[in-house]
């Protein structure tokens, strides 16, 4: 399980997250949604250990995050992927192996991330030579090398054709089939919905609703609900 108890976090005088308190069980979809500046970013990057919290408590697998033991079971994807592009994509993600110190994947098992993050044609070019949505792919298959139990990922789906959005959700539901517990943050509420178990909607750094998708819908389109409840705030 992963457990948020009283998050806030503040930048000067602006409070990004107000007292954020969720509870994601494992093997669960939670999505996180939320406009632009409402916290998203933040709080992920709390959850994951990047970003150091004013107040409250985290806790993955029944460990604070800022124990390596629980870090060593998170894989994250930023929303926006930094690259060294002077590197190839197979050296890239030996790379981020390495980071993990006891990292012993062989070279086949780095082809088969990239295999299925459909990159695999590209591992020997250099990264500067990859297009927007190749390095989307390659952001989501370094999150993958040390195999991890809890999946992070900032706007998964962001720069990525139809026939890449339609791959990688392909992937996300066999990592569900897997028992992998998901928490990501979208713009795409379409997606979210068809992707997600549960949902939580954060608003100016507060939580205005977490729950099941379809207890929110209520029959109706995500985006529908979503707008509406966002322009109850205004």
């Amino acid at each position: 399980m992963i457990e948020i108890s009283n998050l806030s976090k503040r930048y000067g005088k602006q409070v990004v997250v107000d007292d954020l308190s969720l509870k994601i069980s494992k093997g669960e979809t939670f999505g996180f949604l939320g406009q632009n500046g409402a916290g998203k970013t933040t709080t992920i990057k709390m959850i994951v250990g990047l970003t150091r919290p004013d107040e409250g408590k985290i806790t993955i697998g029944g460990k604070l995050v800022d124990d390596i033991s629980a870090r060593r079971k998170i894989g994250f994807m930023p929303e926006a992927p930094y690259f060294y592009e002077r590197l190839t994509g197979m050296e890239f993600m030996k790379f981020c192996g390495d980071l993990f110190g006891e990292n012993n994947r062989s070279e086949s098992e780095y082809e088969d991330i990239l295999k299925m993050t459909g990159i695999f044609d590209a591992k020997d070019k250099a990264i500067g030579k990859y297009s927007k949505g190749m390095k989307q792919r390659l952001g989501f298959a370094q999150t993958l090398v040390n195999d991890p139990d809890y999946i992070f990922l900032d706007e998964p789906l962001d720069g990525l054709d139809p026939l890449g959005r339609k791959e990688i959700k392909k992937i996300i539901k066999t990592l569900q089939g897997n028992g992998k517990t998901i928490f990501f943050n979208s713009h795409i509420l379409y997606d979210t919905e068809e992707l997600c178990d549960r949902i939580g909607i954060i608003h100016k750094g507060r939580l205005l609703y977490a729950g099941a998708v379809k207890e929110f819908c209520q029959g109706k389109p995500l985006e529908e609900k979503f707008v509406e409840l966002v322009e109850m705030q205004q």
